[in-house]
């Protein structure tokens, strides 16, 4: 065990180390071919500093014990978050030279490093550092590797771990103000009032025409008679303002990355912008929902790849779980819109559809299109593809070309006039747009068209 300990540190030598082995060798050959012994004596010198070396680091023995404390664990993109690591030594000997490392992902930053010497045995070393959520997502923090260096720095040995803690980076959520002017949120403003539809007789009761999936208990056969169609009674329930947000992820459908040498430039006063459209579209939905929400909205909230449900497989998300839900959600594989499109049918057509998209075509929108045919006014959010390339956003990794570019921007207008011709609001937003300007575009928008019949 011991042979294996010093096979372990000799085969962990420095450059130092290494380059000191290399100068022993070469002054040993040298003695041994010019016959000078003193030139050997020295080379035994050089070379006997290592092994004493690794023997040194092999024999050192610690126990050491890590905690981590983050403030906060959730914290939204462009924030920043402190994190304690507390290193207890737990061997009933002072440490010696200690060297740690904390291992982070490379959207957090660069990686911390701190240096601990002789920790007296039941002693703690508090270690602290800040860390920039550049990006959302779902991080683990640690684990710490400590590293034993000899005085001389020719061996090195490094140990790793197991504590890690757990961040978040979700979305940031802009403050909304209004929203009503959205036809078909319902209620006053979307504050989730009651709507009573009273019954006051057999001749006076509210009917409507049979759905697919209606209880047929609820058949009026009276009104059907006279009408000729199928029609069933419409009963006193409560009402909510509802939405639907619809969030295109697909990775092909994106401006991704942005410039090597800088940032991508976003809205005046925006510290933190996001630097590529599936940032900006998952933020807008982020805010657009979280509104909805706080206003008692019932919300949906519908991705490429389907819909967003709560943990508990029933019932609808909240605010904080909307964001945690948003916060892990990356460039989809998915060629096509198929898989959303039939959630977004499935959902219903209570209230209006806020459609977050990419870069679309007129053969996406179409099935869009044929998937909402209830009432309320539906709006498309599209980004504004030259503006995101002039900013700095790539498709991907590589740079567009002036044709690719001119391809983009035609399949993205015959989408928009699909649209605007089936009624929707179309909405483009470019790098500089905050959603506070998008949220009150639509609303503006909204009220000039007024109400769509049902």
């Amino acid at each position: 065990m011991a042979r294996t300990r010093i096979a372990d540190a000799a085969s962990s030598l420095t450059l130092r180390g290494r380059c000191l082995v290399a100068a022993g060798l070469t002054l040993g050959a040298l003695g041994a071919l010019l016959g000078e012994r003193a030139l050997v004596q020295l080379a035994l010198f050089v070379l006997a500093l290592p092994v004493v070396s690794a023997i040194g680091i092999a024999r050192q023995r610690f126990r050491v014990a890590t905690r981590r404390t983050v403030t906060p664990a959730r914290l939204p993109r462009g924030g920043s978050a402190e994190v304690l690591v507390e290193v207890s030594n737990a061997d009933r000997r002072a440490g010696g030279l200690w060297l740690l490392t904390e291992h982070l992902p490379a959207d957090l930053g660069p990686q911390p490093r701190f240096v601990v010497e002789r920790l007296a045995s039941g002693s703690t070393a508090p270690l602290r550092y800040r860390l920039h959520g550049s990006r959302r997502g779902r991080y683990t923090l640690g684990p710490l590797s400590l590293r034993l260096v000899d005085p001389f720095g020719l061996v090195l040995r490094t140990a790793t771990g197991s504590d890690t803690a757990a961040l978040l980076v979700l979305p940031r959520v802009v403050p909304l103000s209004g929203g009503g002017a959205l036809t078909g949120a319902g209620g006053d403003g979307g504050e989730g009032a009651r709507r009573a539809i009273a019954v006051h007789g057999e001749d006076d009761v509210s009917t409507r025409e049979y759905r697919h999936g209606d209880d047929l208990r609820l058949v009026h056969w009276r009104a059907t008679a006279r009408t000729g169609e199928l029609m069933v009674r419409l009963e006193e329930r409560p009402w909510r303002a509802a939405a639907t947000v619809f969030v295109d992820t697909r990775s092909t459908a994106h401006l991704l990355g942005g410039r090597v040498e800088g940032r991508v430039g976003g809205a005046a006063g925006d510290p933190a912008p996001p630097q590529d459209t599936l940032e900006w579209v998952v933020e807008a939905a982020a805010s657009i929902g979280t509104h909805l929400l706080r206003r008692g909205a019932a919300l949906r909230v519908v991705t490429d790849g389907g819909e967003l449900t709560p943990a508990l497989g029933r019932g609808q998300l909240g605010p904080d779980e909307l964001l945690e839900r948003l916060a892990v959600l990356g460039g989809a594989p998915q060629p096509g819109l198929q898989l959303g499109v039939e959630a977004l049918r499935r959902s219903g057509a209570d209230g209006p559809a806020i459609c977050m998209l990419g870069l679309v075509g007129p053969e996406d929108v179409a099935a869009l299109v044929r998937a909402r045919s209830g009432p309320g006014r539906d709006v498309a959010v599209l980004v504004d593809t030259a503006g995101w390339l002039d900013a700095g956003t790539t498709r991907g990794r590589r740079t567009l070309g002036p044709a690719a570019r001119a391809e983009l921007d035609t399949r993205q207008q015959q989408a928009g006039d699909l649209l605007r011709a089936a009624g929707w609001q179309v909405v483009t937003v470019g790098p500089d747009q905050t959603v506070a300007q998008l949220w009150s575009q639509v609303g503006s928008r909204a009220g000039a068209a007024g109400p769509v019949p049902a």
